[in-house]
């Protein structure tokens, strides 16, 4: 049986988030379940949130969260990144949502890697505070840094092999085999 998609309001879509154990995604009107991630995945989010912990410290106006927290963007979309970063004091009104993210980061799997890597980038860049979008593969040891330019463009820069990651958002320079570690193979 083929499901037909119906549309729901963004007031619809929170309504049965929070009521839900199963999270959902929410895209123009539309609602989508969350799949289940590898152990791997999860190991490299947490690795990447440990890298941005350490730097932190306790002193920092800015918070990290995982794919817990929604961000939102006005009533387009509504998506649980795998890890981001925000420092905007606006984002400490809402335990559940947040909307001035800096950065975000998204661990690729072969069901999500061309939905991230297109659609939800192009989503992701109406976020006018956010500086620095992270794609981290789990297939190899391979991050791919979006960052924003003065002009309003985006450039790529990719780290491979025993390159040292940097992400400009938050001055944060890290080797990437700190983001493999612990994995299965």
């Amino acid at each position: 049986m083929i499901a037909v998609p119906n549309y729901i309001s963004p007031e619809e879509y929170l309504n049965i988030e929070r009521r839900n154990p199963i999270r959902h995604e929410y895209q123009h009107g539309l609602v989508y379940a969350m799949a289940g991630s590898t152990d791997n995945h999860d190991r490299i989010t947490f690795n990447f949130l440990k890298a941005i912990d350490n730097h932190f410290g306790d002193s920092s106006d800015c918070r990290f969260f995982s794919g817990d927290v929604k961000v939102n963007y006005q009533d387009e979309f509504y998506y649980y990144p795998d890890a981001f970063v925000t420092c905007d004091p606006r984002d400490s009104n809402d335990r559940y949502i947040k909307r001035y993210p800096k950065l975000i980061a998204e661990v690729l799997s072969s069901s999500t890697q061309a939905f991230d890597s297109g659609k939800k980038f192009e989503d992701y860049q109406k976020i006018a505070s956010l500086e620095e979008y992270v794609l981290i593969s789990q297939e190899s040891q391979r991050v791919e840094c979006r960052r924003r330019t003065a002009t309003k463009t985006w450039e790529t820069v990719i780290y491979e092999g025993c390159d040292r990651v940097f992400l400009q958002s938050i001055d944060l320079e890290f080797a990437l085999t700190e983001l493999y570690r612990g994995l299965d193979n």
